[in-house]
């Protein structure tokens, strides 16, 4: 027999299924260590030493801290993800807002003035979506073109 199949006898199912259960609760772990020293210098209610302190506490005593920090600090450290994911969010629109260049209701006047000018609308057309415009629900469809306009909001 081959050098494989000895291995084969030797390390049963069992074997392996306890192999992947430690892989996996050690792999848990490392993903509680960091949300935990992430949550440690996210939060804003503790100073600089007590931070200082719990990071120590955390990496120097790691399975100790860890179990400490979760029955000590645990209970809020849901809110203070919740807290940073909703600033992440909110950051994140105001830059797409500010990068998508929301055109502003003036811009939109002018255009359907400039197409009023043109001859592209008439007068009628021109006065129902001005009205559209000015109403905050934007024209659904531009007179004469077509295609849906933003609504300036």
């Amino acid at each position: 027999m081959s050098e494989q199949m000895y291995l084969a006898y030797d390390y049963p199912l069992l074997g392996a299924f306890w192999t992947m259960l430690w892989l996996f609760l050690w792999i848990l772990w490392f993903i509680l260590l960091f949300r935990i020293i992430a949550d440690i210098f996210r939060d804003d209610g503790l100073s600089g030493w007590g931070k200082g302190g719990w990071l120590v506490f955390v990496v120097f005593l790691p399975f100790l801290g860890v179990f400490v920090y979760v029955i000590a600090r645990g209970r809020k450290m849901g809110a203070r993800e919740i807290t940073h994911a909703r600033a992440q969010q909110k950051a994140f629109d105001s830059y797409i807002k500010d990068t998508a260049g929301t055109p502003s209701h003036a811009d939109e006047l002018s255009k359907l003035s400039e197409m009023r000018s043109r001859g592209d609308i008439t007068d009628d057309e021109f006065r129902r979506a001005k009205e559209l415009v000015l109403s905050g629900r934007g024209p659904s469809e531009r007179p004469g073109g077509g295609t849906s306009a933003p609504s300036g909001h």
